[in-house]
């Protein structure tokens, strides 16, 4: 007859082991269908911090179940493309460039402010879910912050005859994609990112902190 304590630790074990078990997502390049949209003629800098670009979430859920989402490469290659489709020019900008020398007329920096996600055992659903909120801060050629937009965006997909890390992926590149579809109606209205380039060109009016004062002198 099996010794009782032994079968209470081989339990205890096997709990252990289950309670370990987790689930590692790392997403594949997104890619997004060529806009229909007339560029904004802007030259814009991406500067895509070492963060964003391998950006990676950690995650146990209800206690039993870790996960990990690597979003890897796929912002840096998302922003990339989005706004090769929305600007005339795009140039890449690494963290110990000056803007200043650089023939751009605006910075653009993104970040990722929050990643959330839920799981059928939280939702009580088939359906993986995953909100990301973004931030994109915009800078002029002499670094000030002129701009500071959130973006939230949210994907859905059913687990089905798909496994749970894949509906996970999928989920999430959707929620990449709602972020892409926010931008690109929005993004110059919330930014203003057209209006000071045509400001610097001479083809607009010159923003308010750029307009001469009037003089006291008579």
């Amino acid at each position: 007859m099996r010794n009782p304590i032994r079968i209470a630790l081989s339990a205890i074990l096997i709990l252990g082991l289950l309670a370990g078990c987790g689930s590692n997502v790392t997403l594949d390049t997104p890619t997004i269908p060529t806009p229909l949209i007339v560029k904004i003629p802007a030259s814009v800098g991406l500067r895509l911090p070492v963060e964003f670009q391998h950006y990676v979430h950690d995650e146990e859920i209800i206690g039993r179940e870790q996960w990990s989402i690597d979003l890897g490469n796929s912002n840096a290659a998302l922003f990339t493309q989005l706004f090769g489709f929305m600007f005339e020019k795009v140039t890449l900008v690494s963290a110990d460039e000056n803007p200043a020398d650089l023939p751009i007329d605006v910075l653009i920096e993104p970040s990722i402010e929050a990643f959330e996600f839920s799981v059928p055992n939280q939702s009580k659903t088939d359906a993986f879910a995953v909100w990301i909120r973004y931030r994109i801060k915009v800078f002029d050629q002499q670094g000030t912050e002129v701009a500071n937009w959130p973006v939230s965006a949210y994907g859905k997909s059913q687990k089905a005859s798909i496994s749970g890390s894949q509906a996970l992926q999928r989920a999430a590149i959707l929620a990449m994609r709602d972020a892409a579809a926010l931008m690109i109606m929005k993004l110059d209205e919330a930014t203003g990112i057209g209006s000071m380039a045509a400001a610097r060109a001479g083809n607009g009016p010159v923003p308010e902190s750029e307009q001469e004062q009037p003089s006291d002198i008579e």
